[in-house]
Order: structure tokens, then sequence, then C-alpha cells
């Protein structure tokens, strides 16, 4: 394979992934690790991704993150799935912690029918919550205007009074080294409360958050049961092993 067709290959790859790990270049291309690492280094050189730990990512994938309505019209399909899949964990009389994001919104509709409390820092949810009478806290803070999320002290405060039975985040990142992660930090710890006051933690993430690094940690890969529709192998493959995985 020419230079030049390697190049294509990496850059399509990283436009549908959003990452990339050397070894599956390899496997790709029948190139061998070194011309991969030259690949890499010749592509981030001319400003077309960014190196990480034994691959690369897009230029915009540690800090960059979508507006809700950016991220609502990107894999309805698989996010309504995947919803789906995790509201079917909810049970009567249960509390639960709805984060904001588009995957937790799909969750509503299922909800529906359920004898439930949610609190949330979505403010995109309150609508649909209140459509389907589903019983509604909504944590303090201020509006975070890019993705309509409560974060700050305030948020924190307010989610330190309750204690949920389960939790459904949101992420940006899925990552075997790095574990989940998300562009911003004010986000970041506004999961991690919700985690700390948590019986039981779910983590709803497409296939295109998979092998992706954001720039904020929220836990470890253990530390929450991963909902994705990867079906992919060489992409499932680090996670084959971990128990507390579901793929809709």
């Amino acid at each position: 394979m020419l230079t030049q067709e390697r190049h294509q290959l990496i850059l399509q790859q990283l436009a549908q992934y959003g990452t990339v790990k050397i070894k599956e270049l390899i496997l790709l291309t029948d190139a061998s690790e070194s011309t991969i690492r030259r690949d890499l280094s010749e592509l981030e050189n001319a400003g077309q991704l960014t190196r990480i730990h034994g691959g690369a990512s897009t230029i915009n994938t540690i800090s960059h993150e979508l507006s809700f309505p950016e991220k609502s019209t990107k894999n309805q399909v698989e996010k309504m799935a995947i919803a789906k899949a995790a509201a079917s964990m909810v049970e009567d009389e249960e509390y639960i912690y709805l984060d904001a994001g588009s995957t937790t919104y799909e969750m509503i509709p299922y909800l529906q029918n359920k004898k439930i409390v949610v609190v949330t820092n979505g403010i995109t949810h309150i609508d649909a919550l209140s459509n389907y009478e589903i019983t509604t806290y909504l944590t303090g803070g201020y509006v975070k205007h890019n993705t309509k999320a409560l974060v700050g002290q305030g948020a924190t405060t307010s989610m330190e009074s309750y204690r949920f039975d389960k939790c459904f985040l949101g992420v940006n990142g899925v990552d075997f080294n790095y574990g989940f992660t998300t562009p911003d930090p004010e986000e970041s710890f506004i999961k991690k409360t919700a985690l700390r006051y948590s019986q039981k933690s779910f983590a709803l993430a497409d296939f295109t958050k998979l092998n992706k690094v954001s720039f904020s940690k929220i836990a470890d890969l253990e530390d929450m049961t991963l909902i994705t529709n990867e079906t992919e192998d060489n992409r499932l493959l680090p996670y084959k092993n971990l128990s507390n995985i579901k793929v809709v």
C-alpha cells in the first residue's frame, strides 16, 4: 500500500471513530509498526491528527464538545437502542439520577410507566419528564449553555442531599487505559458526585465513543457498567473480558 493510501485510510478511520489504535492500523494496512508510527508522525506534523498513547485522535477529540442540538442529531438510532436498554435497568420505586446528555434524554420515553423519582442536571430533560408525569427534581447550579447542563458548586451541593439507586451518565470517551472521560472538568465533577451517591452506575456510550479520550477523567472502567452498541470485534476486543459491559 502506498504512503498516500495509508494516510487516507488512517484519516477515514479517524473521521468515523474519533480515535484509532496503532494495532488496528497494522491489521488494516498490513504495514509494520514503525511504518504506522512514521505515518502518524507525518500526519500530526501536517496538523491532521493528534498522537495519543498507542494511537491517534482527531484534533478536537481531547477538548472539543458538541452542543446539545448537535449531539441530538448524531447516531439517533444507536442512542435510542442504548437508551431503551438503559431504561430496562430501572425498576419501580427507584430513585435515579439522569445526567444531562442526548443519550440519557432518549431514556425518558421508556421511563414513562415506571413509578420512579428522577434527579437531573439536564435542563433539556425537564419538559419531557414533565410531559410523562415523572416525579423530577432539578439540581441547582449555573447553566452551561453549550450542553444545557447545570454545573458548579450549586449543582454539587444540591446533589449531596440525595442518594440514588442508580445513575445514568453520558460520556464522551471510553478507553481501556484511560477509562471514562469528558471534555469539561465541571461536568466531570458532577458525574463523579452522582457516582459517589449511587448504588449502581451506568455509562451510556454509542460506538463512536469507544477508544476515544477526552480531557477530564470521570471514572475507571470497572466503576460503571458500560452500555454500548459497538459490534465490531476488533474495537470491542479490549473490553470483552469486562464483566460490566452490555452490548445492545
